[in-house]
């Protein structure tokens, strides 16, 4: 704020109104929005960890859908996905060999040995949460697991480098070391990305390295979806005729998962992290 717009506003008695905080076109949480971005965070969390518990062979996708609707509208958000550009579900339900945006139905049936990925966004009091995770139904074969560890592993790789005065490209290697040292291959037709006001706003958060984007610094406030997606095979895709589930080409499996993490001035904060449920 400038002099005359401080006298003015003192003149008047009325606030002037400032825009939020921005830092390369990114916005900068301020605290009492970090601390909204903390519930939308944890009913995300809870909501997927209550899925990984409830889940097992003869549900059908639309049964985890229902659920997830219910459990955050009780806790006093709004589905972030529903109707977002159309999309008919409160969760994203994609299994094995689906990538992402698997549309919940009730004629898909879960059957043991699925590697079963579901996604999910809360909006609470103005801001999101968005996290993925990949489930084990019941026993799966050993590729299966593989392939799911390092995702998770792939993830926690990136977010370590997601810290004040690092930058978006710092992410992206890590992100891309540990896959490529896995054996696995990174989607690259899909990236991670900022969350707040909106569910997907700058920057995009990618999952390799690329100088398609400017390599931003990470600043306190920052809030990132990061979200590597790894695939047995091929890392090429295609869309089925639905317009929204996307499958591997190569038929062979794919593996997600995604946390929101709060730049803070000392580190990192996991907004969406279940173990601390």
């Amino acid at each position: 704020m400038n002099v005359l717009g401080s006298l003015l506003s003192r003149a008047l008695a009325v606030p002037v109104m400032v825009g939020p905080r921005k830092h390369q076109g990114i916005e900068l949480k301020s605290l009492p929005e970090r601390d909204t971005m903390r519930q939308a965070g944890r009913i995300v969390a809870t909501v997927l960890k209550e899925i990984s518990e409830l889940v097992q062979p003869g549900m059908t996708t639309a049964d985890l859908d229902d659920h997830a609707e219910q459990r955050i509208r009780e806790m006093g958000a709004t589905p972030s996905f529903k109707g977002y550009h159309g999309f008919p579900g409160s969760i994203c339900a994609s299994i094995n060999d689906e990538v992402v945006h698997g549309i919940p139905r009730k004629r898909k049936v879960i059957k043991a040995g699925d590697l079963l990925k579901v996604d999910t966004g809360a909006y609470y009091d103005g801001f999101h949460g968005d996290s993925c995770i990949t489930i084990a139904v019941g026993r799966v074969n050993p590729r299966a697991k593989k392939l799911m560890d390092a995702a998770q592993t792939a993830l926690y790789a990136g977010i370590g480098q997601a810290l004040p005065g690092k930058t978006l490209l710092d992410i992206a290697g890590a992100i891309e070391d540990s896959i490529q040292a896995s054996g696995y291959t990174v989607v690259e037709e899909f990236t991670g990305h900022g969350v707040g006001r909106n569910l997907h706003e700058p920057p995009a958060v990618f999952n390799f390295r690329t100088k398609e984007l400017p390599n931003v610094t990470l600043k306190p406030g920052m809030a990132l979806a990061i979200e590597p997606i790894v695939n047995e095979g091929s890392k090429v895709t295609r869309t089925l005729r639905d317009r929204w589930t996307v499958v591997t080409c190569d038929r062979k499996l794919s593996a997600q998962f995604e946390h929101t993490v709060l730049i803070t001035e000392d580190g990192q904060e996991i907004l969406t992290d279940r173990s601390r449920l």
